[in-house]
């Protein structure tokens, strides 16, 4: 197996894919692998459906979700990277807890754009326990990741957003109190942007263009006016409105170069701390931006 030890200590994916374990699991598996160069199994990442059935039995192996499914050229997301968010998370809130990582549905967490996927809250509700609602604007991501829990039998809170301007408007109530939200946002500023990031990708794969996308993904997945920093930025400002009512806002920033204008406007908005993670992936860097409106004498569990 190819390891990825630049993956959280914690996340289960740092020793690489077992694929003989995934295809006990998972047999259907089989039929999309390969062997590499170096006669390792693998599959091929630029195929749709070969990576939606690897998510299945990454599901399936490490987070005993027996179905899962998405419709048709939706995202279809990395489990490995996805759950290092959830771990970094952990780290995050452990520090408001005695420095113990925090288990159990006492920790509420908002999924903010959860997908039809619903990947953070499969994956975070299995490592922790804790109590997630997923938000999305579309419809048919709402209605499969309904059917995702009835199917599994999983008690995960959806709601719908309606307005497209808002973030946390209209899905936080006014009893609703959270330990922390989580968001991947759209990044690009227009269709057109995300079409031409979906060609480099499969440039990088070597595969020139093809119709036959792994890069799939909605509007409301992939952009938004203003891209990635008009996303986030409406989320500070909301933030503010409910500032009482969540200990820690996050969200992943995909371009480093957004980290200056997103730390500006945390500045504006008076926050009591704001700081980057960084997520070391392989031979990728992640990361995602946190803020709160606690002072640190504030922020016990």
């Amino acid at each position: 197996m190819a390891t990825k030890p630049m993956l959280h200590p914690r996340n289960q994916h740092r020793a690489g894919y077992d694929f003989e374990r995934l295809i006990v699991q998972t047999p259907e598996l089989e039929a999309f692998t390969t062997r590499n160069p170096r006669g390792r199994m693998t599959i091929d990442f630029a195929d749709v459906d070969a990576v939606r059935m690897l998510n299945r039995a990454l599901l399936r192996t490490h987070y005993d979700i027996e179905f899962w499914d998405i419709p048709a050229s939706y995202l279809c997301p990395p489990i490995p990277g996805r759950v290092d968010y959830i771990h970094y998370l952990a780290d995050l809130l452990a520090e408001c807890n005695d420095h113990e990582i925090p288990h159990g549905r006492e920790i509420k967490a908002l999924d903010i754009g959860t997908g039809a996927s619903l990947v953070y809250p499969l994956t975070g509700q299995h490592e922790y326990g804790w109590e997630f609602t997923g938000v999305d604007i579309d419809p048919v991501s709402i209605k499969s990741a309904a059917e995702i829990c009835d199917r599994n039998g999983l008690n995960i809170e959806l709601r719908r957003q309606t307005d497209p301007e808002d973030i946390f408007d209209g899905v936080i109530g006014p009893d609703d109190i959270f330990h922390v939200t989580l968001c991947n946002p759209p990044f690009h500023a227009s269709v057109e942007h995300a079409d031409k990031g979906t060609q480099r990708k499969w440039r990088n794969l070597g595969k020139g263009h093809s119709k036959k996308l792994n890069f799939g993904g909605q509007n409301a997945e992939l952009w938004c006016p203003g891209g990635e920093i008009g996303f986030i930025a409406r989320m500070i400002e909301q933030s503010m409105d409910v500032a009482d009512q969540c200990l820690w806002f996050t969200s992943l920033v995909s371009k480093k170069d957004n980290l200056q204008p997103i730390s500006r406007l945390l500045r504006k908005a008076r926050v009591a701390e704001s700081r980057v993670v960084e997520m070391a992936q392989g031979q990728k860097t992640s990361r995602f931006i946190a803020w709160t409106y606690y002072p640190e004498a504030q922020r016990s569990l």
